[in-house]
């Protein structure tokens, strides 16, 4: 029987080692576009990197241009003005924090102090910790007008550790007393808001005052 004539009479096999070459070829070509492409990209950001900085010196040039001229246009008393008033305005907050004022504390004696019981002398201290220790005397007229003082001090709470000492009863059956506490600094705050008496008032750490 003969072979149609699209059968081909005889051929060579091609052998593995010819189709390893092909698709090392194909692989190497693969390589060669993916790299030359991975360095287009890499031009193209650094062309792009390049006019990005450049943009950037105009635009700090343009600034500093900008900067110059505003300085030239700034009055220098104006800003020495400035300047002493804001250290003037610091050292009033630095004053009025130190101050002093004993209204609030001689209000609240006045108050919860038994009119039968009057101090002789005051004096108050503040120490750097802005504790205030208040040591005074005074005269009660009954030793029981002296115990409603000391609790009365003591349901206060501004006057703390309040201690009555060297108490003596007197011919008129008087009692003299003296007086050790602690105030708290709250009630010698200074309140520019508040009228203080200047008899009351004071700047300094310390003060004495007899009544």
């Amino acid at each position: 029987m003969a072979l149609p004539p699209t059968i081909p009479t005889s051929f060579i096999p091609q052998s593995a080692s010819a189709a390893a070459r092909r698709f090392r070829t194909d692989f190497v070509g693969a390589f060669g576009f993916f790299g030359y492409s991975v360095l287009g990209v890499i031009f193209a950001l650094a062309i792009g990197v390049f006019f990005y900085g450049r943009i950037l010196a105009a635009t700090q040039v343009s600034k500093d241009t900008e900067l110059a001229k505003a300085e030239a246009t700034i009055d220098s008393a104006t800003v020495l003005g400035f300047v002493r008033l804001r250290d003037r305005l610091n050292l009033s907050t630095t004053l009025l924090g130190n101050h002093v004022a004993f209204s609030g504390f001689f209000k609240l004696i006045e108050t919860i102090l038994p009119t039968t019981v009057r101090f002789t002398s005051l004096h108050l201290a503040v120490d750097d910790a802005k504790k205030v220790k208040l040591d005074g005397s005074g005269v009660a007229k009954s030793f029981n007008a002296l115990a409603v003082a000391s609790t009365e001090f003591a349901a206060d709470g501004l006057i703390k550790e309040a201690v009555f000492s060297n108490i003596v009863i007197n011919k008129d059956d008087s009692v003299s007393f003296a007086l050790s506490a602690m105030i708290d600094p709250n009630l010698i705050a200074f309140l520019p808001s508040s009228a203080i008496p200047s008899a009351f008032a004071t700047s300094t750490a310390s003060t004495t005052i007899s009544l």
